[in-house]
């Protein structure tokens, strides 16, 4: 008999919404006693989702309501981030997700009392409507602990720009660009860790093992002692992923074929993607390692034009040792924690958002990464050469490298969690 219900308000990226739904459908695994509603807010920002779209039949122990669409200004014509209007977006929804809980969940005779809600970190501001109702609530963090400090750390930051939570001193080439955006992205993220701090707890998609130093700061070393309670249930991976049947068959197949850790995987994001220089570039540096490959061209041309972008013959030459598919990678943290689940060593190339400190952790603090690029960014211009790429890949996949073997020995404790 269900005793207790919770409402998930998951941000609408792909990054924020897999995790999410993946702590719902880990939490009703562990406890029947739960009954769950998401309350799905529409990507106005950057389009639909199909994966949104695919919500309702991915569990049906969950119930799982729309919002109504709420529109922003374009960026282009905004004189503001995009972190701001992202902030902006997500506060103008506060009304629809008050009326959707007393409708669907407070004044529904069949429905169990209302034990919380749970919302993502870019809905720091629907700590008020938990306020107007008189419900608990927490905050679901996407990303990793030491991202989380950081964030908590911004609203009381003191001038020695000492960052917690990290192990080694974080140098400002790989900090977040909001901590510089004078257009509203940074005062966004000092108000998100200011909100953060009046919830009754935080999730983290994380687990301590990993992140034993950034985890310990959360929970003993902010001195103003106003922080919630920590709670780390990561690693939340979705096995599935967007791809179909048929694509995902022929992708399985070719790698079982192959020698077992025989094959480099190049991903770089839901929304990263490079121009055709850089493309060229990527595919030198695969052919001149000689290792198998699986790769993914974000924004491909139609397929008879592919060729026209890569080297002349590439994919003749390299037909048995690789194929292009339209899956995608980077440093961002749903990757990295999908990285150490299987085992797999990291060769960093952050682009966006907070993959450049991403990149710092695996590679100075935690030695699970590779340094391909550790402050390259993708609106930076830069082209990347080749022979670096072929480098980096040939010491992420030599058998005896100390990063393969420490990302080994994560996956086993991660397979235990």
């Amino acid at each position: 008999m269900k005793k207790a219900e919770l409402v998930l308000i998951p941000s609408p990226g792909i990054s924020h919404l897999v995790p999410s739904i993946e702590f719902a459908k880990r939490l009703l695994d562990r406890d029947d006693r739960f009954s769950i509603t998401v309350l799905v807010i529409p990507k106005s920002l950057t389009g639909s989702s199909e994966y949104t779209q695919s919500l309702p039949a991915s569990d049906t122990r969950i119930r799982f309501i729309n919002l109504p669409v709420v529109e922003t200004p374009s960026l282009e014509k905004s004189e503001v981030s995009k972190e701001k209007l992202v902030a902006d977006h997500r506060e103008s929804n506060k009304p629809y997700v008050k009326e959707a809980i007393i409708k669907n969940v407070l004044s529904n005779s069949d429905s169990v009392p209302l034990a919380g809600m749970v919302f993502d970190m870019f809905c720091s501001s629907m700590v008020d409507v938990g306020k107007e109702l008189g419900v608990p609530s927490h905050l679901f963090f996407t990303c990793n602990a030491a991202c989380l400090a950081l964030m908590l750390y911004l609203p009381g930051r003191d001038d020695e720009g000492v960052i917690p939570g990290y192990v080694n001193q974080v140098p400002s080439k790989v900090w977040p660009l909001f901590l510089f955006n004078k257009y509203g992205g940074y005062e966004s993220f000092v108000k998100h860790g200011r909100r953060f701090k009046e919830t009754k707890g935080i999730i983290v998609n994380t687990y301590s093992e990993l992140e034993a130093d950034a985890v310990k700061c959360l929970m003993n070393d902010f001195e103003d002692g106003d922080v919630p309670s920590v709670y780390t249930v990561g690693p939340l991976i979705d096995m599935k992923g967007e791809n179909d049947d048929s694509e995902r068959d022929g992708i399985m197949k070719w790698l079982e074929d192959q020698p077992d850790s025989s094959v480099v995987f190049l991903c770089f994001g839901s929304q990263g993607s490079f121009g055709e220089d850089q493309v060229k570039q990527i595919a030198l540096g695969l052919e001149k390692c000689g290792h198998r490959f699986l790769r993914s061209l974000r924004k491909p041309p139609p397929n008879d034009k592919i060729g026209e972008v890569l080297p002349n013959g590439f994919l003749e030459r390299t037909k048995k040792m690789g194929t292009v598919e339209g899956f995608v990678s980077h440093c961002g943290w749903n990757s990295i924690l999908e990285s150490l689940w299987f085992g797999v060593p990291i060769v960093t190339w952050p682009m966006y958002a907070e993959q450049q400190i991403n990149a710092f952790q695996m590679v100075k603090d935690l030695g699970l990464g590779v340094e391909l690029r550790l402050d390259y960014r993708n609106t930076s211009g830069e082209v990347v050469l080749g022979d670096e790429i072929a480098s980096a890949i040939k010491c992420v996949m030599e058998s005896d490298n100390e990063v393969r073997r420490r990302s080994k020995r994560r996956m086993k404790r991660a397979d235990q969690r």
